[in-house]
């Protein structure tokens, strides 16, 4: 099978492949659109660290940058006009595949800041500020899946305001979101607006649960935890998928799907495999199932191309034995609670880094642009 068909098979499946990666030098350089073009891409997500990487690299927002600091702007202003730019260039390459798919692909991701994570408030207000300021219909603003978080989601979405919910780890989490979503779908019929324009994902963190959870198995040492080695993270994500075929298929939902809405679909984030023993396409191969999206940074999209393996859906019917799979972590003494709680703590902690990493970096171009 070739790259192409390799690809485009993944594609036929139902898995909507996005990208999770932007930079100007994508975009200048036509990387991006050639994606669009050759590897069946149909959207993209951003975070913090991937915009961190982007404005550290190169000479791409030299331009910019001396512009900015010409009419005196703050760093604040600095990094959300440098980042919004590229998110509105990258949702006019995809305005074509948005238009073709009714609003379901085609969608570019911006997240609020990090540093709101724990304050509804504040997140719900950027969220609402970023959607006018972006100016794109397939614009996804990305919130992250916090406690705090929970509010900001469903009162973006009674807005009409469309939304990745990003850091999702645990089933009980997802729950909440789900419900948030829901929740923001009915206030938004009541506010008059058009359910079938409003579209959301929620994004399942995959790889990092096997990350966690690893090192503890190899803590424990014995037969029966070493066994359970990189099976947790595909389990997860298998009765993340099963809570999502519940809460879509529901009485309450009936009423919302009549009248147009969009099920909330799962993204499947954080793919690139960290253990080198694992095969590089793990998380994309045992996690094929349609409806579904899988954003992929581009190594594993490439590795998926040249040897990526599809063996039909992998989720739909795998719930019990994913199920068995967190029954034996418990049995050998794994606290999966507190790995839920220690991942959404470090995915808060690490992009709130890359922000201050973020703005440091422009501060510094600024200062070298005066």
């Amino acid at each position: 099978m070739t790259e192409q068909n390799r690809l485009a098979a993944l594609s036929e499946a139902g898995v909507s492949i996005w990208l999770d990666d932007l930079s100007r030098e994508r975009l200048d350089s036509n990387n991006l659109a050639d994606l669009i073009r050759d590897s069946h891409v149909v959207g993209v997500t951003t975070n913090p660290t991937i915009f961190a990487n982007a404005l550290s690299k190169g000479d791409a927002y030299n331009a910019q940058f001396r512009e900015l600091a010409g009419r005196g702007a703050t760093v604040a202003d600095a990094v959300r006009e440098a980042t919004v730019a590229d998110v509105r260039r990258a949702c006019d390459l995809f305005r074509a595949t948005w238009e073709s798919t009714n609003g379901v692909d085609g969608r570019v991701s911006l997240e609020v800041d990090p540093d709101l994570a724990h304050d509804t408030e504040a997140t719900t207000a950027q969220a609402l500020d970023l959607w006018k300021t972006v100016d794109r219909p397939n614009l996804m603003v990305k919130i992250p899946a916090t406690v705090e978080g929970l509010p900001s989601i469903t009162s973006a979405i009674a807005e009409g305001v469309n939304v990745n919910v990003t850091l999702i780890f645990s089933i009980e989490r997802y729950l909440a979101v789900m419900d948030a979503y829901i929740t923001g779908l009915e206030q938004a019929a009541a506010n008059g607006h058009d359910l079938g324009s409003i579209h959301s994902v929620a994004s399942f963190f995959v790889s990092r649960v096997d990350t966690e959870i690893d090192p503890r198995l190899e803590k424990i040492g014995t037969d029966e935890a070493l066994a359970l080695r990189g099976k947790a993270a595909v389990a997860n994500a298998r009765l993340a998928h099963a809570a999502f075929r519940k809460a879509f298929s529901s009485d309450r939902w009936a009423p919302l799907a009549a009248k147009g809405a969009n099920a909330q679909r799962p993204l499947w984030a954080s793919t690139g495999v960290k253990n080198k023993a694992y095969p590089d396409t793990l998380y994309v191969s045992e996690l094929v199932v349609a409806d579904t999206v899988n954003t992929m940074p581009e190594a594993t999209l490439t590795a998926f191309a040249d040897h990526g393996e599809l063996d039909g859906d992998r989720v739909t019917g795998f719930a019990d034995d994913a199920q068995q799979v967190f029954d034996a972590l418990d049995a050998v003494g794994i606290d999966v609670a507190d790995v839920f709680l220690t991942l959404e703590r470090e995915g808060v902690e690490k992009f709130m880094a890359s922000w201050s990493e973020l703005t440091e970096t422009v501060r510094e171009q600024l200062e070298a642009a005066k």
